[in-house]
């Protein structure tokens, strides 16, 4: 049996919302209930009740969850709305940028957002378009100024390269650390192994900047770098954004400063020739998704299915259960004929679907107005007690069946509000796939590998392979 995903709920109730009436628990349950409806596993609550949502990043609270996230712990948050998550709008998009990067999911209910759906997933492209905007204006009112600071011999900023070090605004041998610098090289060349200099260095007690030892990337980094032999690049790299690579600009806008070398350039050139010939025998080219259905292929026995490299199928290794790669993908194909709708058929979904979520909006709104209702009524009963108009007897009498009807509708509208959540993304989900996807069938012969893979990661939950009969479970599909 599949296990369940797990999943937190971020409870931030602020003073108008509890002037609602809607209470953290209130939350919490609406919460709970859409989780239940999507069989996820709640494991984990986090509370920020009475913070200020101009910025919550730094809080215990939201260093946990984020934790959780990276651990894997929690795979998906679900929250009231996007308000309650943080209002600083910085704040949400580093949020959604962590959520992407590995891998998880946020889902507001009030704006029926959830990304582990299609629709949803139009959600990150959005934030992604905004953080992308928010970047390019910070950078470009800097940028203009780089080439030129670099052209002058200008610091740009951030630390100098091992073995210098900025003095009146230049790079100039650090009297420590360039003897190390230099031994590098004398080594390198001598072992012609970037372990072995690491080792040696470490041994002989050297350390780097920030007083941790040496490693082959950091030997091989150093070796690389033309400012040992009096060419310091500038201007040569650019970030991909907060916790992303960072990238080589074209090569004709590096620029070199000349700097008082530390080696020859002889023997620089010698060491990286080297290197150069070393990377060219470790070369190899990188992995690819090489099948179709790789990862999403499931036997009956719950078990992965995988393609091994001496067999077309595949195979799953528990109970040897197997499938045919070019069998499997005319099932899908011939699948895709469901996606043919007629505008009608479309037409008359997605009005039901339009007609139920109306009916159960109205039957909140119903319950709602009740709830005020009851609550007046049990208000009129306390006042006429304290103005001695009836005995504490006929109070009790009056007083308690209106208090039990507040608590019962206090326990039905999260349900009802938790109901439509499901509903209204659901709906989202289905009305885009139904639209999109409905002709995939006729194109399918034509499209690349790379395109049948980005459909089949978009469309497709799992493919489950049994006996005799394959079910392939698509994401929100009626």
């Amino acid at each position: 049996m599949e296990a369940k995903r797990p999943v937190g709920i971020w409870i931030r109730v602020s003073t108008e919302d509890q002037a609602k009436g809607e209470s953290p628990e209130h939350h919490e349950k609406r919460a709970r209930l859409y989780a239940e409806a999507k069989g996820w596993e709640v494991k984990e609550v986090y509370r920020l009740e009475a913070v200020s949502g101009k910025s919550v990043m730094n809080h215990p609270e939201t260093q946990r969850m984020l934790q959780d996230i990276k651990t894997g712990r929690i795979k998906a948050l679900i929250f009231s709305k996007l308000a309650r998550l943080a209002r600083n709008t910085k704040e949400l998009l580093e949020f959604a940028e962590i959520f992407q990067e590995y891998g998880a999911d946020l889902i507001s209910l009030q704006e029926s957002i959830d990304t582990s759906t299609p629709a949803g997933r139009l959600f990150y492209t959005l934030i992604a378009a905004m953080a992308q905007w928010e970047r390019e204006e910070i950078s470009e009112r800097v940028a203009a100024s780089v080439p030129i600071r670099a052209k002058l011999g200008k610091p740009l900023g951030g630390q100098a390269p091992f073995g210098y070090r900025w003095e009146n605004k230049k790079l100039v041998p650090d009297p420590k650390e360039a003897p190390v610098r230099r031994l590098m090289y004398e080594l390198f060349l001598e072992h012609k192994r970037v372990k072995t200099v690491a080792r040696i260095l470490n041994e002989m007690g050297y350390r780097t900047r920030s007083g941790a030892k040496f490693s082959d990337t950091t030997v091989k980094r150093l070796l690389r770098d033309p400012t040992a032999k009096g060419y310091h690049l500038a201007n040569y790299t650019k970030s991909l954004g907060k916790n992303k690579k960072w990238v080589l600009k074209p090569k004709e806008e590096w620029v070199y400063q000349k700097v008082e070398p530390i080696v020859s350039e002889e023997l620089w050139n010698q060491c990286n020739a080297i290197l150069d010939e070393r990377e060219k025998k470790n070369k190899r080219p990188a992995r690819r998704t090489v099948h179709l259905f790789s990862g999403i292929v499931y036997c009956h026995c719950g078990k992965k299915m995988y393609v091994p490299s001496n067999t077309p199928k595949y195979v799953c290794q528990n109970c040897r259960n197997k499938i045919r790669k070019d069998d499997l993908e005319e099932i899908f194909k011939e699948r895709l004929k469901s996606f043919f709708f007629s505008p009608d058929e479309i037409s008359a979904y997605l009005s039901k679907a339009d007609q139920v979520i109306r009916e159960k909006e109205e039957l909140l709104e119903s319950l709602i107005r009740k709830k005020k209702e009851v609550e007046r009524e049990r208000e009129k009963v306390y006042r006429t007690y304290i103005n001695d108009e009836i005995d504490l007897h006929t109070f009790g009498k009056r007083f308690r069946p209106l208090e039990e009807r507040v608590r019962q509708i206090e326990n039905q509208i999260p349900e009802l509000q938790a109901e439509i959540d499901f509903l209204k993304i659901q709906y989202l989900s289905s009305d885009e796939i139904l639209h999109e996807a409905k002709d995939l069938y006729s194109r399918w012969d034509d499209l690349t590998f790379e395109e049948k893979r980005k459909i089949v990661e978009t469309i497709v939950e799992k493919i489950v392979i049994g006996e005799d009969e394959v079910t392939i479970h698509l994401c929100n599909v009626p």
